[in-house]
């Protein structure tokens, strides 16, 4: 480990100047990340970089999250509500499903509990790319906030079908009773543990005499505690984050001092920039050690397979897009929806257009263990990480470089359409 340490120090200074480079010419940062993680890996004498799969979840996950959390608006996450929860449960689950039934029917010796995993692993778009993306370029409110919202509840959706199918696949067996139960349990237990330890933590930053410094060391730790604590409950510690994040968020001014509050914005910004920075230039560094062994499949292959996922997924979240569309036109005759007007096929498609992904679905393939309960090799483990890397490069080079021009081709001129047409009529 500390002969790697210059090598990890290294490391770091790269991503600077990778970010430093991205924001010069104006290409999201990821982009460039798993780019230059795949060249760095085919340097001669490159340490291998291996992170332990049980705590990809608990090193990166935690605070990813909390810091999304705490950036999102609740008023429009409450606004947007309804596509926010179709785009994060039942999308996720159709393109779960989808990606299960094609991988048992296309990839040989895949069963329907490894698709399903597979699903769950590629099912949720990576807001991190989305946001380095829109920075760029000015889009609706509405489409920052339904996307922020999104990636916040999406990842434990997929997460959740993804543990189903790690049992399913290492027992043999799915029950959909206890299936059921199990589902139920981790959407209360792990909305419950949440908003119970913020609740805590918010009495303890309102009571204890803490300072500025305090308060920063005790945010860090929260959303850590949050996680590990539905985890050991055998609840959703994604939904715990979550919760617990939002409900400290809207009350942050009840309980943080101003200094508190413009610190612990620098320390996480600082401290996300780096994990995520991280995260994505180890997709393109862990490439050698996933294809040292594809299960006897040949990269050509393994490659086509990736390939064909990822078209399903692009295929997959562009007709949910437009089904979601359909559906609020005709469910605005019977409910009130947050905005009655009719975005016309541009705006669906570039919405459906902005599904990466990324640190999500490469946290959850590395965390495949290695082995199964009775000691044998986990099945197409390593095939499995190579089609997510696959699916991870392609949408982060085909959707992540065409989207800015997409938003500045149509969003803007339709919004300004539907405004000048909306102040006519007053």
């Amino acid at each position: 480990m500390l002969e790697n340490f210059p090598f990890y120090l290294s490391l770091i200074v790269a991503i600077l100047l990778l970010i430093m480079l991205a924001n010069k010419i104006k290409v999201a940062y990821p982009v460039l990340l798993v780019l230059a993680g795949l060249v760095i890996s085919f340097i001669p004498g490159i340490p291998a970089m291996h992170i332990d799969p049980e705590l990809i979840f608990i090193i990166f996950l935690p605070p990813l999250l909390y810091e999304a959390a705490w950036a999102i608006s609740w008023k429009e996450l409450w606004r947007w509500r309804r596509i926010i929860s179709s785009f994060a449960f039942v999308v996720v689950f159709f393109t779960a499903m989808s990606v299960a039934f094609t991988a048992n029917y296309f990839i040989p010796g895949f069963s329907l509990a490894l698709g399903f995993l597979l699903g769950g692993i590629v099912s949720p778009p990576d807001a991190v790319s989305a946001g380095a993306i829109l920075k760029f370029v000015k889009v609706p409110k509405r489409m920052s906030s339904i996307l922020e919202g999104e990636s916040l509840m999406n990842d434990a959706s997929s997460l959740i079908i993804f543990r189903f199918a790690l049992i399913a696949v290492a027992t043999g067996q799915f029950i959909w009773y206890d299936a059921a139960l199990n589902f139920g349990w981790m959407l209360i237990g792990g909305v419950g543990t949440g908003l119970l330890i913020g609740w805590v933590f918010m009495k303890a930053h309102k009571y204890l005499p803490t300072d500025a410094n305090s308060d920063i060391v005790l945010t860090l730790v929260t959303p850590y505690i949050m996680y590990i604590a539905a985890e050991e409950m055998h609840s959703s510690g994604v939904l715990a984050v979550v919760s617990g994040g939002l409900l400290l968020a809207n009350n942050r001014h009840l309980f943080l001092s101003s200094t508190s509050r413009l610190r612990g914005t620098n320390v996480w910004e600082s401290l996300c920039f780096v994990l995520n920075g991280l995260v994505f230039i180890l997709i393109g560094l862990d490439l050698p050690e996933i294809t040292a062994d594809l299960d006897g499949v040949s990269i050509s292959s393994a490659i086509g397979y990736g390939v064909l996922i990822t078209l399903v997924l692009i295929l997959g979240r562009i007709l949910s897009a437009y089904a979601a569309v359909v559906v609020t036109l005709i469910a605005r005759n019977f409910i009130t929806v947050a905005d009655r007007r009719n975005p016309g096929y541009k705006v669906p498609f570039v919405l459906g257009w902005t599904g990466m992904r990324g640190v999500v679905s490469l946290a959850a393939a590395l965390s495949i263990p290695v082995q199964l309960a009775n000691g044998a090799a986990f099945p197409q483990r390593n095939l499995i990480l190579f089609i997510t890397f696959i699916v991870i490069l392609l949408t982060l080079l085909v959707q992540g470089l065409t989207l800015p021009y997409l938003i500045r081709k149509y969003i803007s001129l339709i919004w300004t359409r539907l405004y000048l047409k909306k102040n006519s009529t007053i």
